[in-house]
Parts: C-alpha cells; sequence; structure tokens
C-alpha cells in the first residue's frame, strides 16, 4: 500500500471514530445543552435562593399526568400559585399507587412556555429520584422554586403572565438499586 492510500485510510478510520465518539456523546451533550439553556421548557437547578425579589407577579399553574403502564394517580395538592419573581414557593403534588403491588415511578417535567425554562429554578424536587409507591400507598412530593427575576429583563417574556410546570410520572422496569446493594450478591449469584 502506497503512503497516499494509507494517509486516506487512516483518515477514513479517524472519522469514523470521530462520528461513533459524537454518536454517544450526542444525548448527554443536549441532556447538558437544554439545562444551561432551558431549552424546550427544561428546567434550571438552583443550589440557593434567589438573592433579589422584583415586584413583578407570576403565576406558576400546576399539571400532573402518569403514563397509561403506571397505576398512579398523580395530581398537584393546588392549581396554582402567583408569586414575585424571585420568591421562593413550595408545593406539593400527591401520587397514590393503585396497583396491587409496588411500583416504581419517574417524572420528566417541562415547562411552558419553554422559553421560560431558563427561569424557572428547582432547588429541590422529587423528580431528581426515582419514586417507589406501595400498593395504595399515598405520598406528598414536594417541588421547591422560584421564578429568577432575569425573566422580567428577557423581551420575549415581558408580557408573559403565566408559567406552566408539568410532569409526567412513567414506570421504571429495573429501579437503580444504591450501591451498597449492589455490593452484596445473593448466595445464589455467587456461585454461578
Amino acid at each position: 500500500m502506497d503512503s497516499s492510500n494509507r494517509k486516506v485510510a487512516i483518515a477514513c478510520v479517524g472519522l469514523f471514530a470521530v462520528m461513533v465518539g459524537a454518536a454517544y456523546a450526542a444525548v448527554p451533550l443536549y441532556d447538558l445543552f437544554c439545562r444551561v439553556t432551558g431549552f424546550g421548557g427544561t428546567t434550571q437547578v438552583a443550589e440557593r435562593e434567589s438573592e433579589l425579589v422584583i415586584n413583578r407577579m407570576i403565576t406558576v399553574r400546576f399539571d400532573g399526568n402518569v403514563n397509561h403502564a403506571l397505576p398512579w394517580k398523580f395530581k398537584p395538592a393546588q392549581r396554582s400559585v402567583t408569586l414575585k419573581m424571585g420568591e421562593t414557593a413550595q408545593l406539593a403534588y400527591l401520587a397514590t399507587n393503585n396497583g396491587s403491588d409496588t411500583t416504581v415511578g419517574t417524572s420528566t417535567f417541562n415547562v411552558s412556555p419553554p422559553t421560560a425554562g431558563a427561569y424557572f429554578n428547582k432547588l429541590d424536587c422529587f423528580c431528581f429520584t426515582e419514586q417507589a409507591l406501595k400498593a395504595g400507598e399515598t405520598v406528598e412530593m414536594p417541588v421547591v422554586f422560584f421564578v429568577d427575576p432575569e425573566m422580567d429583563k428577557d423581551p420575549e417574556l415581558e408580557h408573559v403572565k403565566e408559567i406552566t410546570l408539568s410532569y409526567t410520572f412513567f414506570p421504571v422496569e429495573q429501579p437503580e438499586r444504591p450501591v451498597a446493594v449492589r455490593a452484596e450478591a445473593p448466595a445464589a449469584e455467587t456461585n454461578l
């Protein structure tokens, strides 16, 4: 093989490797992009409350949905709350397992209008972890949030008076197990 063919072959193998790597990186990079920009109504995660509260009022409406494969009833404890931008609020959602067995669910969420996602900050949320409910069990699932006062400076959102926070629960087929549990293999498995 002459050197020009070798260079073309190496370039093709290199391009193939880059394309495979990009395919694997696409999902986490897209997720990161959505979290940073609020794209598609993705909310932000805040580590502390807003230091600034302004007089502009905003109404946050709450919506709860459940995938048909999960035998839960899921709804907000109240339909809406009106607060000042920058003010922290806490609201609970109520979830009931109507099934005959313990089931585990995980939620997806978004904000509408989608451009408001960049300003909707969660301090604490049940959506950060999987939720297990025993048969017949009802639990309160809190969400603590604020709307960043920087939204008031966004010309696209100057006329927005309402934001809707929506959750949808889906079943988890194989719930995550804590690392400590993974380390303990049952006796039957250790003999395999």
